[in-house]
């Protein structure tokens, strides 16, 4: 519960916001470091040559004091542009493999794609706004990174 301070005013109260963000890319799973032999075996029918494709959906929170004057965390606005120029620019409708550089070195599980989008959101966003990147693969497979 938010304290009162001095003056009688009530102290700053954290928000949380959740933008929710849809895009399609395709990817093959499988490393490098791996023998062929090894990779089908780890990923499966993911690690298909010829790749595969999801219709992922990101969960973007950001949290920090409601401001006194706007009474907003972020403006939506900015952060709908943030999210266009990390997310939506680079990966939507692409191969993450062939046309994120990123990738090139990393394989793309959905871990690595949430690590990319903190990575990249952080730079974009002011200190200490960003709280968790969640992205659902499927229905059921979802992963939460927060920049640990």
């Amino acid at each position: 519960m938010a304290q009162a301070d001095s003056r009688n005013e009530v102290a700053e109260r954290i928000g949380y916001i959740t933008r929710v963000q849809s895009f399609s890319a395709c990817h093959r799973l499988h490393s490098p470091t791996l023998s062929d032999e090894v990779n089908k075996r780890i990923f499966g029918k993911c690690n298909n040559p010829n790749g595969h494709g999801h219709n992922y959906k990101e969960l973007l929170f950001v949290h920090l004091q409601i401001d006194r004057h706007t009474g907003m965390v972020m403006n939506i606005t900015d952060l709908k542009q943030h999210i266009e120029e990390v997310i939506m620019v680079p990966l939507d409708h692409k191969n993450l493999d062939k046309d994120v550089p990123y990738f090139a070195n990393v394989v793309s599980t959905t871990e690595n794609v949430a690590v990319y989008i903190w990575d990249n959101m952080v730079k974009q966003l002011p200190a200490n706004l960003l709280y968790e990147v969640k992205i659902h693969e499927t229905d059921k497979n979802i992963v939460v990174y927060r920049g640990e």
